[in-house]
């Protein structure tokens, strides 16, 4: 790879930002990288990873003659983040985000955008539970979407110049309008880890009902909803809140579609219930065909005899 860009600053350097310092290093696509995070703690352990080339706990002191800013930070952290940088922005640099929710992040970040620099809201569709500077690690995004939301008047090049970035860490460029984002990522992100927080804290309530055999037995179903429900509370708090009309729309159908099945159980219509089996059945082959997972039993798990 060739570098494609001189400085680089990453605000924030949790799982997103940490895996993205790996991949921009091993591919070599800028001269330097600047780390900065507001937790000393956290900048110190980014250090001790070797993710940067300089490290701070101010953004406006590193974006300070940056060609590339990625914001790295809970949606609800955005419009403060646009403040502090803003006066250091030079002329022609590109700013991108990675938060989850796009009107809510252009509402609060382009205000602050001077004129001469280029606000270009992005989205990598990538993640694990897991969350800090040692969660990050490289290949992340490679085969992953990153969807970006453009404002008004976005500059082709810098479009294009972003687009190249994302490619090189693997990544397949879409783009889309913000609200439309927001509502594709209502009901494909957005619900399932509500719905996992939700049950998860259900069967947290039940633990002195089921003596604490929700725990003992959670090698099924369960297991695969407490992974999501592990997901960093300060992100999704902040999604919550920040695609709200989005996500209150979906919740609405979802239940709903929830009132339908009650019914069918309750009045034993097995056709029903066979019927909806078999369309969502057909849902997970599908997204393993468009290369979103792997098609291995219990979701590519190891077990004690694979290594014998």
């Amino acid at each position: 790879m060739s570098v494609l860009f001189d400085r680089i600053a990453l605000i924030g350097i949790g799982l997103i930002g940490s895996s993205l310092a790996h991949d921009i290093r091993r591919l070599g696509l800028t001269k330097e990288i600047v780390v900065a995070t507001r937790s000393a703690d956290t900048l110190k352990r980014a250090e001790e990873l070797g993710l940067g080339d300089r490290y701070t706990t101010s953004s406006a002191e590193a974006v300070k003659h940056a060609d590339l800013i990625i914001v790295s930070v809970p949606v609800g952290a955005s419009e403060s983040v646009a403040k502090e940088i803003a006066g250091n922005l030079q002329p022609g640099a590109i700013v991108t985000d990675v938060g989850s929710t796009k009107a809510s992040v252009i509402a609060q970040m382009q205000p602050h955008m001077p004129e001469n620099v280029h606000f270009i809201p992005g989205h990598p569709l990538a993640g694990t539970e897991k969350s800090g500077p040692d969660a990050g690690f490289p290949g992340l995004f490679e085969g992953r979407w990153c969807i970006f939301t453009p404002v008004a008047e976005t500059h082709e090049t810098a479009l294009k110049r972003l687009r190249g970035f994302w490619e090189a860490l693997g990544s397949k460029v879409d783009e889309m309008d913000a609200e439309h984002h927001d509502k594709v990522l209502a009901i494909v992100s957005h619900l399932p880890h509500i719905i996992a927080y939700n049950i998860v804290g259900t069967a947290d309530d039940l633990e002195t009902v089921t003596e604490s055999e929700v725990i003992k037995y959670s090698a099924s179903g369960f297991r695969d909803f407490t992974r999501l429900a592990a997901s960093d509370p300060t992100m999704w708090r902040d999604v919550c809140l920040h695609n709200r009309d989005a996500i209150l729309e979906m919740l609405a159908r979802f239940s709903e579609d929830l009132a339908y099945l009650q019914r069918a159980i309750r009045w034993g219509e097995g056709d029903k219930i066979f019927e909806l089996f078999t369309r969502t059945r057909a849902i997970r082959r599908s997204i393993v065909q468009a290369g979103q997972d792997v098609d291995a039993p219990d979701f590519g798990r190891p077990h004690p005899l694979d290594k014998k």
